[in-house]
């Protein structure tokens, strides 16, 4: 434990802890995880070493996770869009998933990852996406079109205030406070 402290520095432990809802503990348990995915010739953790998502997704906190892919697109800085992240991308996710996020903060990123074609909204083809995800995309889960056309119509009935087709980040947040679960299912946990 000592090692992986003195190679983040206290420095840099302290921006971490300051920037992040995680404490020093996680900042290190997470360091530590990112590190022993990284090939074994490149243990040594610089600003730039990245993650593929390939190696992210075989950590078992998030292998049976339905939004899997969806949450390392939404945390990685990658110019190439490959999903794969640095330390302080996996800081980041981390952080949004801790149990000290706040609702904003949690409902924010929710938003993000249910927003499959990143145009600020969630419309009709966003929430088949989301509902799909849910339930498993099997012949024995899927819902028929007229089940998910329905089911649309009811998720946008009742989130979509300004009644535009779509629900925005405001419309979902208001939503989200009024679902008492969802801060304590939206986590990750080391």
């Amino acid at each position: 434990m000592g090692t992986t402290a003195s190679q983040l520095g206290k420095d840099l432990l302290s921006e971490y802890q300051e920037l992040t809802f995680l404490t020093k503990q996680e900042i290190l348990l997470a360091h530590k995880r990112f590190t022993e995915l990284l090939p074994k010739e490149d243990r040594t953790v610089q600003s730039t070493t990245r993650l593929s998502m390939e190696k992210i997704l075989s950590m078992p906190e998030l292998k049976s996770n339905p939004f899997r892919k969806r949450i390392c697109h939404v945390f990685s800085t990658s110019d190439t869009k490959d999903g794969s992240l640095t330390f302080e991308d996996f800081l980041d996710l981390l952080s949004a998933f801790s149990d000290s996020a706040t609702l904003e903060i949690k409902s924010h990123y929710a938003f993000r990852i249910f927003d499959f074609d990143d145009d600020g909204t969630l419309d009709g083809g966003d929430l088949e996406k989301l509902v799909n995800c849910l339930t498993g995309e099997t012949d024995d889960t899927r819902l028929t079109p007229e089940e998910m056309r329905q089911l649309i119509r009811n998720i946008l009935e009742e989130s979509d205030i300004d009644k535009d087709g779509t629900v925005n980040l405001s419309e979902f947040q208001h939503v989200i406070s009024r679902s008492p679960d969802f801060v304590s299912s939206f986590k990750i946990v080391l």
